[in-house]
Parts: structure tokens; sequence; C-alpha cells
């Protein structure tokens, strides 16, 4: 399966989270085989005026390749600038746009899963974006606003009309929050889809390797991004790639791995 020029084997992905997914968190996932990992959501206005905390948000190590930064925010022209900016200073593998942060302080601002209820500011947004830069363009998303205004077929396929190379959607609204049960089946709608002609990959509640060959195999999604599932549970990677290739499942980390994998995540964060 390809993301633009990326061949990936096996697509299960570490999910941008904020508070989470730092370069420590990302290391160790990329250890027990997340096939691409992504940064914090980053500020696209914080990147333009060259924020240090901001910044350091983005560092990656080679270690962590195929990689991807994720930029928010809610001006075309200043997240264009802001891609721009991250690729020709950090090269990252991927720019991905987040379209699914349900957080107030993010929404009120018209970025993350505010601009749900603005398709043509998305539309506008994601094809500044792609036009800025050379690297593959992938959307993070929700269904919708709430379930009065789920349009998310028609979402992907103007995503994809502007230039994006894959999408992710959790399967739950802003509305939502994060209760509730994930909707695959919405997801697979935009699978199924005869129009999309891009990798589609679903996230919300894959939090087991049975979850995930349940989406691959009965959805038919092209992979899966795993989010609340990994905190605390790096294994989950390897333990799904196992899964999906013998059908058996591995056993779980003794106390002592635990431990051992609990000192290491402190001593990178260190």
């Amino acid at each position: 399966m390809k993301i633009g020029n990326l061949s990936i084997k096996t697509p299960i992905f570490l999910a941008p989270m904020a508070g989470v997914t730092d370069f420590p968190f990302r290391v160790l996932c990329k250890e027990f085989g997340a096939s691409i990992v992504y940064s914090e959501f980053v500020s696209a206005h914080g990147i333009i005026r060259e924020n240090i905390k901001t910044l350091n948000m983005i560092k990656f190590s080679e270690f962590e390749r195929p990689i991807g930064v994720q930029i928010f925010g809610d001006s075309p022209e200043v997240m264009a600038n802001a891609a721009r900016l991250v690729v020709d200073n950090f090269h990252p593998d991927i720019i991905d746009i987040n379209y699914g942060c349900p957080v107030k302080k993010v929404v009120c601002k018209g970025a993350g899963a505010g601009i749900l209820k603005d398709m043509p500011l998305m539309v506008s947004l994601t094809k500044e974006i792609v036009k800025r830069t050379k690297l593959p363009v992938t959307v993070k998303t929700r269904l919708g606003w709430d379930e009065k205004t789920i349009k998310i077929v028609e979402v992907a396929e103007r995503l994809q009309d502007v230039g994006i190379k894959a999408i992710s959607i959790h399967g739950r609204t802003r509305a939502q929050m994060y209760k509730g049960e994930a909707s695959w089946e919405q997801i697979s709608a935009v699978k199924n889809n005869s129009r999309m002609n891009i990798p589609v990959f679903g996230n919300g509640d894959v939090n087991t390797p049975q979850a995930a060959k349940k989406m691959r195999d009965e959805y038919g999604l092209d992979g899966a991004m795993i989010g609340r599932g990994s905190i605390g549970n790096p294994w989950i990677f390897n333990e799904i790639k196992h899964f999906l290739k013998t059908g058996e499942t591995k056993p779980p980390p003794t106390l002592k791995e635990k431990a051992e994998m609990a000192k290491k995540h402190l001593q990178l964060s260190l």
C-alpha cells in the first residue's frame, strides 16, 4: 500500500495525540512496530512565529521514520506557510492536517474539528497546503460536527480532489468527543465509495488485535490508526501485526518488561 511515494507493508499507525505522542513515546511505539508515527498536533501560527516550544514539538530522530508532522490552524495562508517551513527545516515524510481535535480552545478558534462546520474552508486550506509541498499531504478528521451534519463521504471526496494522499477518520462526531462507540460503518462508507482511490484508515476503539482485524476484514479499511489504545501499551502495534499475520495472540508483556519500558520512557523523557 502507498501513501504518495511511501510504501507501507502493514499500515498500523500511531495516532497524533496532544501531550502524548512526543519524541520519547514515538520512539517506544516505533520500536514495537508502529508503521508510521505522528507528532503531537502543532499550531501553524506557532510555527510561522518561530515559537521555540512549538518548534521543539516538531523535532524527531531518523529512527522514527517514516514520520508525519501534524499541523492545525484556521487560515489557508498561515497553514500553507507553516507546512512549507516544516518541510524545509525538518524534512518529515508526511504533512498531516488536523481537522478532528474536539478540544474547546482549538474549536473556538475555528481550527481542528471546528472546521467541520465550514467545508469550503476545509477544502481551501487543504488545497493551499498541497500546493506548497511535494510531500504527501494527509488528513485526520471526524465524521462531522454532530450527527445531523455528517457529510464525511462528500468531505473525503472533495479533499481527495484537491490532492490529499490518504485520510484517517475517527468514527465519532465532535459532539460525541470520546463518548459512545466509534461508527466504523460510516468510515467504511467512505472506503466503499467508488470515487475514492486513496487509502482510508480507521480510528477509534481499535484497542485490541481482534478489533484491528475486524476493521480490516469486515469493514474493508486499509489500516488502523491507534490512539488511546497505545497509551501505556506500546506493544499493541506488534501484537496487532502478529495477529494479522498468524491469527495467534502474542502473550502480554510481563510485569518486569512493563517496568523496564517505564524506566526507558522516563530516561528518554529526561
